[in-house]
């Protein structure tokens, strides 16, 4: 736990968390291992210093004015041996000028080669786990006087377990319907449909889809350009299709000219047209019809590797188990998550909560930004708002980390390096980094063991929903 005269209520609003923060129950490989986790836009995290007071201890450390002489001796001396200043040969400048030309700096060693291994001990000897930075707030360092530091940590609060294994949510069966089954194969189905001329001249019928051209003029804004479309393709009766245009078109023919007003609803996602009334002329230039494909042999064939329909359907039915497992897993893994939190409840420190808003926001802006978000409208974002909004779950998150980290150790669940080995192989393929130097990046700064820690939890919490009855 380093300490330094940085690490004031000041100049450190943010403490580090401790690696116990993770979400619990997801990778994000994008984030949690590429050399860059932020994103291409700014956004402030505006939260401050503010310690939860169930999770704080305060202590108080003195150094003896002799051993703090030694060390400002020590380090001028060094300075003086490495020093480069215009006027003095190497190795000779004063110290004096030493003093002077280098005080913040001296100071600053002589406090890091003083504190942080007795900070530490001072931690070890309360028998607390720290997590996030000490923030000094008292600190007196003078050559030839004791050095004096107060300083604040929080830490992770003992906590019991006893009787977990006790804890249980309802477990449903994982139960696929015949009607899901046809659902998905009409899914496929509708993907492959064809749109083709209609050759007879008829009135068009919902179902329909009407190639017309058109032109609009907005209401009330004769000088804005008009709206037009060539060759536009309109499903009668469309749920996607203004209702104005389903009622001009129901009825008509290839070959007619029709005037409409269509009113859009507020919210329509185009938005020159979103809460305005357009005037249009269309023309219907033709009728297509929708074909779907048989549902045969022939049709399974085209979809896959599939010999038959009846192979198509077993491999239909087995995605949606699959798929319908892991949603039903999830969701009682988070009512488990639920009731754990409800049997056995304690503090969590502020510094883990802040981290686990920080990593819920991160995720969402990337997302915005995935979904064509500019940088200048996320920095309008109302974040305080956000993460007031993030807050509950991050302080759920995080105390189903420290139970799932505290149950791992008691039922002794472990990862192998195959495990993690595997894990940064796909986060490899997902940075686009080769192996060998993601692994070495993340030994470095702490990433594999995160990994691992969080490997662990994704275990534990598997084998808890395993024991589930049901």
């Amino acid at each position: 736990m380093p300490l330094s005269p940085a690490d004031t209520l000041e100049n450190n609003p943010d403490p580090t968390p401790a690696e116990a923060a993770h979400t619990h129950d997801e990778h994000n490989h994008e984030n949690a291992h590429s050399p860059e986790a932020a994103h291409d836009h700014e956004h402030e995290h505006s939260h401050g210093p503010v310690l939860n007071p169930d999770c704080t201890r305060e202590l108080v450390l003195d150094v003896p004015a002799e051993d703090v002489s030694k060390s400002f001796r020590r380090v001028t001396r060094e300075y003086q041996r490495h020093a480069k200043i215009p006027g003095f040969r190497p190795g000779k400048v004063p110290e004096a000028v030493i003093r002077r030309r280098f005080a913040n700096e001296i100071r600053k060693e002589v406090i890091d080669t003083l504190l942080p291994e007795r900070f530490n001990q001072a931690v070890r000897d309360l028998g607390v786990t720290p997590v996030g930075q000490p923030q000094v707030t008292n600190l007196t360092v003078e050559e030839g006087s004791p050095l004096h530091v107060k300083a604040v940590f929080e830490f992770i609060p003992a906590f019991t377990i006893d009787g977990y294994q006790d804890v249980a949510v309802p477990k449903p069966p994982v139960e696929i319907t015949e009607e899901e089954v046809q659902h998905e194969l009409e899914h496929l189905r509708e993907s492959r449909a064809t749109i083709e001329p209609v050759e007879e001249v008829r009135a068009m019928v919902d179902g329909d889809w009407a190639q017309i051209s058109y032109t609009g003029t907005v209401e009330a804004e004769p000088e804005a350009a008009p709206v037009s479309g060539e060759d536009s393709l309109v499903e009668i009766g469309g749920k996607d299709t203004v209702e104005a245009f389903t009622t001009a078109l129901r009825g008509a023919k290839p070959g007619q000219t029709i005037n409409v007003a269509a009113t859009y609803p507020a919210e329509y996602p185009e938005k020159r047209l979103a809460g305005k009334t357009v005037d249009y002329t269309i023309d219907v230039k033709g009728i297509k019809k929708r074909n779907l494909p048989e549902l045969d042999d022939e049709f399974a064939k085209e979809v896959g590797s599939f010999e038959n329909l009846a192979d198509l359907v077993k491999r239909v039915r087995e995605n949606l188990t699959n798929r319908k497992r892991r949603a039903v897993e999830a969701e009682t893994k988070d009512k488990l998550f639920a009731a754990l939190i409800e049997r056995f409840p304690f503090p969590v420190p502020e510094s883990l909560v802040q981290e686990q808003i920080d990593a819920r926001l991160e995720r969402g802006l990337r997302a915005l930004a995935s979904q064509g978000m500019e940088p200048d409208q996320m920095r309008k974002l109302d974040f305080g708002r956000l993460r007031a909004a993030q807050r509950d779950s991050a302080v759920a998150e995080v105390k189903t980390s420290l139970l799932l980290a505290r149950i791992a150790k008691e039922e002794d669940v472990t990862v192998s390096d195959e495990e993690v080995d595997r894990e940064i192989h796909i986060a490899a393929l997902q940075s686009r980094e080769p192996v060998d130097a993601l692994k070495v990046r993340l030994t470095e700064d702490g990433g594999l063991a995160r990994i691992r820690e969080q490997l662990k939890r994704e275990k534990t919490a598997h084998l808890l929903y395993e024991r589930l009855p049901g």
